[in-house]
């Protein structure tokens, strides 16, 4: 098993709130998160300031981030957001949403998933120029709720052609839409890992509380050492069925990590203040 990298994601947990996150405060919240010990922080996204409002001061909570070991991911969905994330020095991932639903690729990106193979492309190109590595997030990777036809293999197939043809070496299957369920997650993650021995893979799962701990063992225990969650579960997608089907909830993963006797690498009392700090942003 590769050293665990633990990813908190308060830019997906904030993205999708209507009320507009005071910039002071996520400056706050974020660097209380930075202190904790975290491999990553997924702090923002690059994107439209139409289509995702919350995040339209990306670039100045960036510039007001205190230096950490934790490196810094944006989120981008076209060439546009990759060129202004890579102007950045302090980031160090840009991540992009690939996804193997037809129509959900059409939604999020606005564009079929052959046009967005040929964007992966071009964002690869700026990320190597610029010295980023790209993280592709394999969205829909656990299930699809179109009616389009869904299969392990397919999820399979664009991961080693993203791979062969892109160079993408970082890949985290994505939840989604809350539709993992153990068994699937554990052969997943069981047949992508050694056909793909050069790729990272992570799990970025979206559950209800009582699934966490079930879904991060499956995940773990067939070689994922890469997971992202989110403080109390905050954000995930608003298409889940359920509206308590959050993102993965970084506290539980946390606890079944200690009940393994895995070292996460997380300072307890730091974690414990942004659990604090948590519940005043997202009220």
């Amino acid at each position: 098993m590769e050293t665990l990298k633990l990813i908190e994601c308060p830019r997906d947990a904030m993205q999708g709130l209507h009320d507009f996150i005071p910039t002071d405060v996520k400056v706050d919240y974020i660097n209380t998160i930075l202190g904790c010990g975290f491999d990553t922080v997924d702090f923002g996204s690059f994107v439209s300031p139409k289509a995702i409002p919350q995040m339209k001061d990306t670039a100045e909570v960036l510039d007001r981030l205190d230096t950490s070991d934790s490196k810094l991911l944006a989120i981008i969905a076209n060439e546009r957001g990759a060129n202004d994330a890579a102007s950045f020095d302090r980031i160090d991932y840009l991540g992009y949403p690939f996804s193997v639903s037809e129509e959900f690729q059409k939604r999020n990106t606005n564009s079929t998933i052959e046009e967005s193979l040929v964007r992966v492309e071009r964002i690869q190109e700026i990320a190597q120029k610029n010295n980023k590595e790209l993280v592709v997030y394999l969205s829909m990777g656990f299930g699809n709720p179109y009616g389009e036809r869904w299969h392990p293999d397919i999820v399979t197939g664009w991961s080693e052609k993203l791979y062969s043809a892109l160079d993408v070496k970082i890949q985290a299957v994505s939840d989604t839409i809350g539709a993992a369920a153990p068994e699937g997650v554990r052969a997943l993650f069981e047949t992508l890992i050694p056909s793909l021995p050069n790729v990272e893979f992570g799990a970025h799962l979206h559950t209800l509380p009582e699934n966490a701990k079930n879904l991060v063992s499956a995940a773990y225990t067939a070689g994922c050492s890469r997971f992202d969650g989110a403080i109390k579960g905050f954000g995930g997608c608003p298409m889940a069925k359920d509206d308590l089907t959050g993102n993965m909830p970084t506290e539980l993963m946390l606890e079944w990590f200690e009940e393994q006797g895995v070292d996460s690498g997380i300072d307890n009392t730091l974690f414990n203040d942004a659990m604090q700090k948590a519940l005043a942003v997202f009220p």
